[in-house]
């Protein structure tokens, strides 16, 4: 075996690579082989994307992997609008529930607002802050 070389920036044919491989692993595993990603974005008039989420829908649950609103359309509706758009597609995919995680310093008050409740924090990720771990039931 050669030595290991870890490697700055992106590597998107490793990360296709492990993500097929953990989720063959997975579903063979549990037996569920629904996994299915999704991706939503708004576009400015000039066709330039000012925000968007992507994340994945796996054995009734969905996940957001991430969401951003550019600062010029922050406190306008747009991410509680991607977010919504994300429960009614999980809903209809058979999801009961999402799961999410952010940062102290990002967005704990919207996702609070939105419904979802914090089931862990993470100390010092990054150093002198926190990551919070979130969950909403979509099933009364």
């Amino acid at each position: 075996m050669t030595d290991i070389e870890v490697r700055a920036g992106e590597n998107p044919e490793l990360d296709k690579r492990l993500g097929d491989g953990l989720y063959e692993f997975n579903s063979t595993t549990t037996g569920i082989y629904d996994g299915e990603l999704f991706s939503a974005s708004v576009e400015d008039e000039s066709g330039e994307i000012v925000a968007g989420v992507t994340g994945h829908t796996w054995g009734g649950h969905c996940e957001v992997s991430r969401l951003w609103v550019h600062e010029s359309r922050r406190g306008r509706g747009v991410g509680r609008r991607l977010m919504e758009a994300v429960e009614r597609e999980a809903i209809r995919r058979g999801c009961t529930q999402i799961g999410l995680s952010t940062h102290s310093f990002q967005a704990p008050l919207f996702y609070e607002g939105l419904g979802f409740k914090r089931i862990g924090t993470m100390p010092n990720c990054p150093t002198g802050h926190e990551q919070y771990f979130y969950l909403k039931s979509l099933v009364s």
